[in-house]
């Protein structure tokens, strides 16, 4: 941070946007700046912050193997999240045009530990940037999701985030999703959790909406269609290696699992604008 500014990008992954700073090594965003920020009428707008620090700020706190960078994300309304798919690619994106990492395999840092990345030589439009989101493992059981437009079972996962997946007929039956849905029981979830709503298109192929802790309805969640494709593709018998293709309110992304049930995540990321943060607004 400079007394006249604070650089920032702003980019999206799938409709999912972030602002992403850098240059304040060892100072977290807090909430207050974050809730700023990423106010859509007197902010700049986002879903959240992407904090480029370097990984030994948190080193001793996460496993981070070979990472050099750490993505701090910090959501819109000033809480942490582990990690975010679609974060991740805007972060990497970012990493190779500032020099700071070269095309190819790298690791980032996150709360959810190091995160592998791959973006190809060929890839020139950064339009299929593949990270390595892990491994699901299932939640409680026996959880009903309601909206004011219903209620459904959901699948309960985790490993990432925390999903409620529920399997409805088309997305719009969702409803609005203006409000947080409820999972219960009540206790499922004390800290929160991430609503995703499929329909089955095929079976390597489903549409998707998603309801974000912390952030409301967003155009996509990199996490929840990796969560949503495992549950499709085991309700469908599919044997890995397979691809689940998941449409999402702001375009289209791929979900891959290995035979180890390692999952990877592939889309685009896009940057649509540059500037300076006032400092001002720092000082929150």
């Amino acid at each position: 941070m400079t007394s006249s500014g604070t650089p920032f990008r702003k980019g999206h992954g799938t409709g999912n946007d972030f602002i992403v700073v850098s240059g304040l090594d060892g100072l977290e965003v807090s909430p207050k700046q974050a809730i700023s920020l990423c106010d859509r009428h007197l902010g700049i707008g986002a879903n959240g912050i992407l904090r480029v620090a370097n990984a030994s700020e948190f080193s001793s706190e996460f496993d981070l193997a070979d990472a050099s960078y750490f993505m701090d994300y910090t959501n819109a309304d000033g809480s942490k999240s582990a990690t975010c798919g679609n974060g991740l690619r805007v972060f990497a994106r970012y990493l190779v045009e500032a020099g700071l990492e070269k095309r190819g395999q790298f690791q980032i840092g996150t709360r959810a530990g190091a995160v592998a990345v791959e973006i190809s030589e060929t890839d020139t439009d950064f339009a299929n940037i593949a990270i390595t989101m892990g491994s699901l493992s299932l939640g409680p059981m026996d959880v009903t999701v309601s909206t004011e437009s219903g209620s459904w079972p959901a699948v309960c996962l985790g490993g990432m985030n925390n999903h409620a997946v529920s399997v409805v007929s088309d997305v719009a039956d969702a409803g609005s999703l203006t409000q947080i849905p409820t999972a219960l029981p009540d206790e499922t979830y004390p800290d929160g959790v991430n609503f995703e709503f499929i329909a089955p298109i095929s079976p390597k192929h489903i549409s998707m909406r998603t309801h974000e802790r912390g952030v409301g309805e967003t155009l996509s969640c990199g996490s929840g269609a990796c969560a949503a494709a495992y549950v499709h593709a085991t309700s469908n018998n599919l044997n890995a290696p397979w691809t689940v293709q998941v449409d999402v309110l702001g375009g289209t992304v791929f979900v891959d699992s290995s035979v180890d049930g390692t999952l990877t995540l592939r889309g685009p990321a896009q940057f649509v604008a540059s500037g300076t943060i006032e400092s001002h607004l720092w000082q929150i």
